[in-house]
């Protein structure tokens, strides 16, 4: 097998011609063997394989940089780097991240997860070896997709203006996640149409090198004669508009061309775009038939690629379907997303209303901007993005709904624990982040029946509002989260217990806690609920359906017959809502509390269970804080 023998890139361009072909099927039959176990991203992955081993031969990592956008096709690029014994062991606690990450290897120059960041990074890595007297190459590797991203094009003017050699290869693959979309899309599908500027180029270069010594005369007349080419065949061009050399669009699966070319560009002296032309999924028919299916994927059956199904309904769905109802029912409620509508659930309503749905592209920023300015026309905008983008949009949240009072509804999926895609897709910030801003409404439902009534209400509401739900299945429902929402306040659960540990407890009252938690940790609190109600000690649940604002006068009514209060948050503890709520309660003379966050670290993928071990916010350690806080005489489990 030739890729056991890939120890470095060194390895790679000691391969003949012959062993190219056996090299690429060997790091596809191993990435899908591996997705199919461990779960993870496949058909961007597969897309890349020829593109992966000709930047390898080519270039000299790691005195040449490779930067990798968003990170999520770099599978290829781990087997070629020294990482193929712990490949089996991708995106597993203690195992080789799903992403770029430093720590891991040195050809990994960047810690990345967001995408159209590269441009930006390799163009201040470029600057940075400029300045320092190093005249290595730095390439940064970009998909079609993540080139709807503004920061992308902010990147490619600088670089334009600054004009150093950086190298930009297009992946384009006519997706991001989903199909990419807007004018980027379509634009980018008519430079495909060009390709005849670059095979006449491509042969008047051949021709000139061949020339045995050209003199300046001749140079410059070459030049202004493929300019005067370029501007008849390759009009409206935005990368040479940018002052970037343009070559492609070249076939991404043609190892041998694309060597070629990149040996070529290796020798320009200004910044440069090479476009290539690939297909998502590449060597696994599923994967090639449904790219959108097998971006990013559960593990999956052995036999035929089958991609897992999942039986319980999960907050996404139970979104999506209540975002098609609202959809009947009002016809101001639109849909935006941010390339994400399968992962958000909104493709049903794309489905149902195509004229009321806006997919922006990769574009959090104007997502959130263009949403305020479709509230300001008179429709209830329901924008969804997962919570580890919508940190991106942080300023437009707070200039352009808040302050402007817009009635936006601001979904956050994948808040808190995100299983998996490790420490840049954690969803543990937004509340932290949010929650100072003033004039907003932030709501954390604990079950299906919980979202549903939170959505309705939110689309009724006439302020901004954020909702936010786990990477999670719907826990069993309670009577309470199908109440009516009620501002300030959350939904209150009694210990179906009590009765028994009343009974247990020897003519003592038992101690009484109340567990107050986020939606997301509902599961665990109501698992650590029942633990400790096998101890004798009676805990309820106070589900904080509001994380602001808070109705603080019923809040402190509720606690104050506790003997004890604990806390329980799926987010970052600085900032969070316990932070807040604790010292009032303290204030009020209210029992003991304690609070349970994340403390300020990155946390690696995991499951939801090892991350929250890591944490230390299982259910066990729940239940154990709790025992600590009512029976403080009593040393706590370890």
């Amino acid at each position: 097998m030739i890729l056991s023998r890939i120890h470095s890139p060194d390895d790679v361009k000691q391969l003949s011609r012959t062993e190219i072909p056996v090299l690429a099927r060997e790091i596809r039959r191993t990435i899908i063997e591996t997705v199919q176990k461990n779960g993870g991203h496949m058909a961007s992955n597969l897309g890349v394989v020829e593109l992966t081993i000709a930047l390898h031969r080519v270039f000299s990592s790691p005195q040449d940089a490779i930067v990798w956008d968003t990170g999520h096709q770099c599978y290829a690029h781990k087997l070629l780097t020294g990482r193929y014994d712990a490949f089996g062991t991708i995106r597993s606690a203690g195992g080789l991240s799903g992403f770029p990450k430093r720590a891991e290897s040195v050809h990994d120059f960047f810690d990345t997860g967001h995408a159209s960041t590269s441009i930006s990074s390799a163009l201040g890595l470029l600057m940075a070896w400029d300045l320092a007297g190093k005249n290595d190459k730095v390439v940064a590797v970009i998909g079609d997709g993540a080139l709807t991203g503004g920061m992308a094009f902010e990147a490619l003017s600088h670089a334009g203006q600054l004009a150093r050699n950086l190298i930009v290869v297009l992946n384009d693959n006519q997706m991001s996640i989903d199909h990419s979309t807007g004018a980027v899309s379509r634009y980018l599908s008519r430079i495909t149409m060009s390709a005849q500027y670059q095979s006449f180029r491509y042969r008047i270069d051949r021709a000139v090198d061949r020339i045995p010594q050209v003199n300046k005369f001749l140079e410059k007349f070459i030049v202004r004669f493929k300019r005067a080419l370029k501007g008849l065949l390759l009009t409206n061009n935005l990368f040479v508009d940018l002052d970037f050399e343009y070559v492609g669009p070249l076939n991404g699966h043609d190892e041998k061309v694309l060597e070629e070319v990149l040996r070529r560009v290796c020798r320009l002296h200004k910044p440069v775009v090479v476009h290539v032309v690939t297909k998502k999924g590449r060597g696994y028919r599923q994967a090639e038939d449904a790219p959108d299916v097998f971006h990013g994927v559960r593990p999956l059956a052995a036999s035929g690629g089958v991609v897992a199904q999942v039986r319980a309904h999960s907050f996404t769905d139970v979104f999506s379907d209540a975002m098609v109802h609202l959809g009947t029912a009002r016809r101001d409620v639109v849909a935006v997303t941010a390339a994400m509508a399968q992962g958000t659930g909104l493709a049903s309503f794309a489905r149902h209303f195509p004229d009321r749905f806006f997919d922006v592209g990769i574009a959090e920023q104007h997502a959130v901007t263009f949403a305020g300015g479709m509230a300001r026309g008179g429709f209830v905008p329901v924008v969804c993005i997962y919570s580890t983008f919508l940190q991106r949009a942080i300023d437009q949240i707070i200039e352009d709904i808040a302050l402007a009072q817009a009635h936006v509804v601001l979904v956050c999926d994948r808040a808190g624990v995100v299983p998996g895609d490790g420490e840049t897709h954690q969803g543990l910030f937004d509340i932290a982040l949010l929650r100072p801003i003033p004039d907003i409404c932030i709501l954390s439902p604990a079950s299906a029946a919980d979202l549903t009534q939170c959505l309705s209400w939110a689309v009724a509401a006439a302020c901004p509002v954020v909702i936010r739900y786990p990477k999670l299945s719907c826990p069993p429902e309670a009577p309470a989260f199908s109440a009516p929402v009620a501002v300030g306040r959350g939904t209150f659960i009694a210990a179906e217990t009590f009765q028994a540990a009343v009974d247990s407890g020897a003519g003592r009252p038992p101690e009484r806690v109340l567990l107050v938690c986020t939606g997301g940790m509902y599961a665990e609190v109501s698992a650590a609920a029942r633990m400790l109600g096998a101890d004798g000690i009676t805990a309820d649940i106070y589900a904080l359906r509001f994380i602001k604002p808070i109705d603080e006068a019923y809040f402190t009514l509720r606690a104050a017959s506790y003997d004890g209060v604990l806390f329980v948050e799926d987010g970052i503890v600085t900032g969070g809502i316990g932070e807040h709520l604790a010292p009032m309660l303290s204030r009020s003379g209210a029992p003991r509390s304690a609070v349970m966050a994340f403390p300020e670290r990155f946390y690696a993928h995991g499951t939801r269970q090892d991350i929250l071990e890591a944490a230390e916010l299982s259910a066990a350690h729940i239940a154990a804080a709790a025992r600590a806080l009512v029976r403080p005489l009593q040393e706590a489990p370890q």
